[in-house]
């Protein structure tokens, strides 16, 4: 990924992989502010010939590079249906990484400190997957160093979704003590004052463009079957999607 200039979006969100934001956000998308521009933060190729993750094989994949070549170009049907600019980090997935490297792909932070003053980035909240909480880490990190505001956090679908309170208004308080879906969120609670700002629960027009926009991903579909069940059941776990603002608290537990 190259950055010849100083990227004129307004809204910027941090995709680990290159289906969660039409998983977590593909409603709530045509509502904020743009351009808008989804970075896929593990969006490199791996390595010639080496043969497909168990995740991939799922998906009926024989190597690595196939695999990304599918799914980039998935990515990119999917985004233009959003109207949305794909943009890739040139990070392998985790599966093809020489090694644990911390996720710390240079280029993301990079492209965090091209941004200009005022761009929103929203980052995952992490629910149950490492690598998306990862991202929200280092893109929290990243931010504060360059005395950029914190990012807004979204919450990633399915796994956020799974909570049994998710299609409520006691959604955020459910999680707020939940062992089973709430840890990410309990960290955010312990180290920021932390507002719901967007909520949506899709009306049957808006999901059905949310389903159209995920089924651009079709190969990752059957691997997130046996984690997730019947996700894409019209009132399950993708229905409805939230965001969250951050406000850093100082030691004494107040927001600054």
């Amino acid at each position: 990924m190259s950055l010849p200039h100083t990227p004129s979006w307004r809204t910027v969100i941090l995709s680990p992989h290159f289906d969660d934001a039409a998983l977590s956000l593909a409603g709530l998308l045509p509502g904020l502010p743009g351009p808008t521009a989804v970075v896929t933060v593990h969006g490199g190729a791996p390595a010639p010939g080496v043969p497909a993750s168990d995740w991939d094989d799922l998906g009926g994949f024989t190597t690595g590079a196939q695999a990304h070549e599918v799914r980039r170009a998935e990515d990119a049907r999917s985004c233009a249906l959003l109207g949305v600019e794909q943009v890739t980090i040139d990070h392998p997935d985790g599966p093809y990484l020489d090694g644990d490297d911390g996720l710390g792909p240079t280029a993301l932070d990079d492209l965090l400190r091209s941004l200009a003053p005022g761009t929103r980035v929203l980052a995952p909240l992490g629910t149950n997957q490492r690598d998306h909480r990862a991202v929200r880490l280092r893109a929290t990190r990243v931010l504060a160093e360059a005395g950029a505001p914190a990012p807004w956090v979204y919450a990633d679908l399915p796994y956020t979704g799974h909570l049994p309170e998710w299609d409520t208004e006691q959604a955020c308080e459910a999680l707020a003590g939940s062992e089973a879906y709430g840890l990410a969120y309990q960290e955010l609670l312990r180290d920021h004052s932390v507002t719901l700002r967007h909520e949506l629960r899709l009306t049957d027009e808006q999901w059905a463009a949310k389903r159209e926009a995920v089924l651009c991903h079709a190969s990752q579909l059957a691997a997130l079957v046996p984690g997730h069940g019947s996700f894409l059941v019209r009132n399950g776990p993708l229905r409805t999607e939230r965001i969250w603002s951050l406000e850093p608290r100082d030691p004494a537990g107040r927001a600054e």
